[in-house]
């Protein structure tokens, strides 16, 4: 697996989240945001800059929502560490990562090998995403 793709398993930030509620409330000391389905991002784009992980829920693999909460913060300038948590499938990975999520806490084991074949099957994209590739159809037509 390439370094932009990290499991909770790996050394990534592993801090305790605090609600979306309690940060924006005020939970001044914490880090690490939970967005759960249905709750508004935008919330914490006065707060990026000190975000240092965000941590979004997918309480189903069929509920889509979550990808939009990835590309709305992403767009909005967010760097640090965005982790989709739950319900997540080896044959989603790839299109959650193009909408800007880079870690990953499945409620199931995803066996690493097939992750990164998933990751490699498809090297060429046809529309702009979160995650900046170019699309095929500009580099063939610059």
């Amino acid at each position: 697996m390439d370094n932009f793709l990290r499991f909770r398993t790996d050394e990534a930030h592993d801090e305790p989240a605090v609600t979306l509620d309690a940060f924006v409330a005020g939970q001044s000391n914490a880090n690490a945001v939970r967005i759960e389905t249905g709750e508004d991002a935008r919330e914490l784009i006065p707060h990026l800059e000190r975000i240092a992980l965000i941590e979004v829920a997918f309480p189903s693999f069929r509920d889509g929502r979550g990808y939009s909460t990835a590309r709305i913060l992403r767009e909005s300038g967010y760097t640090g560490e965005l982790r989709a948590e739950g319900d997540v499938l080896v044959d989603q990975l790839a299109f959650m990562r193009r909408c800007g999520f880079d870690s990953f806490a499945p409620s199931r084991p995803i066996d690493p090998a097939v992750a990164a074949a998933c990751l490699a099957r498809y090297p060429d994209v046809y529309q702009p995403a979160a995650d900046g590739a170019v699309p095929v159809w500009k580099l063939r037509h610059g």
